[in-house]
């Protein structure tokens, strides 16, 4: 497995096409098991199941149509974006047990900040207690799988500016906010959310058999 990190924002463009590469090497036996981990510039990204309705102020940011699972969401400077490129065929060809691993990969994440988060059947993501008595989102999974190999992958909310979700209804979910590690009052650079993704997915997909 490798691993990457990104200093700088990446365009979503490009990363969706060097993903896209990345993807056709592992299939082909040409590369490694990819994690990369990076921030986005500002701007807006529409799944394969995102409605128009959905996107409450069209000109706020910029929009990108992509072709993971899921509907809007928000990526900018602050949030932690990991894209996971991993060949399932080789571990366990299972999508739903996969997202259930990345869902685990972030509890387990979240839980090294003092945070205790959850997943929910009904709802895609993870989510925290609110301060007052609800549930807000402060991490997002969005995958894409091609001929077993995975690709997309979670975004954690470090620092960014929350603002920016009201151009969008966050996943088609209404009735729930959303948070991060800051407003959580929790302060954490990105390096340490680094090592601590780092150290939990080892954890997560360690006990999962590699095919040679």
């Amino acid at each position: 497995m490798e691993w990457r990190v990104s200093a700088n924002p990446v365009p979503y463009a490009d990363a969706v096409e060097a993903m896209e590469r990345r993807v056709r090497d592992i299939r082909n036996g040409t590369a490694r098991e990819l994690v990369w981990l990076l921030q986005h510039p500002a701007l807006y990204t529409a799944g394969t199941s995102a409605e128009d309705s959905e996107l409450l102020d069209a000109g706020a940011l910029p929009v990108h149509v992509t072709g993971r699972g899921g509907r809007y969401t928000y990526h900018g400077p602050g949030q932690r974006v990991a894209y996971v490129m991993v060949d399932l065929k080789r571990r366990k060809p299972d999508i739903h047990a996969y997202v259930n691993k990345l869902e685990d990969w972030l509890i387990r994440t979240l839980m090294q900040f003092g945070v205790e988060a959850e997943g929910r059947p009904d709802r895609i993501g993870i989510w925290v207690q609110s301060p007052g008595g609800g549930e807000d989102k402060i991490a997002a999974i969005g995958v894409r799988v091609r001929r077993w190999v995975s690709y997309h992958g979670i975004s954690l909310n470090v620092a960014p500016d929350l603002d920016h979700y009201a151009g969008i209804i966050p996943c088609g979910i209404q009735g729930h906010g959303v948070t991060s590690l800051a407003a959580l009052g929790i302060t954490a650079d990105m390096d340490a959310v680094d090592a601590a993704l780092r150290s939990s997915f080892e954890l997560i997909f360690a006990s999962e058999t590699v095919a040679i």
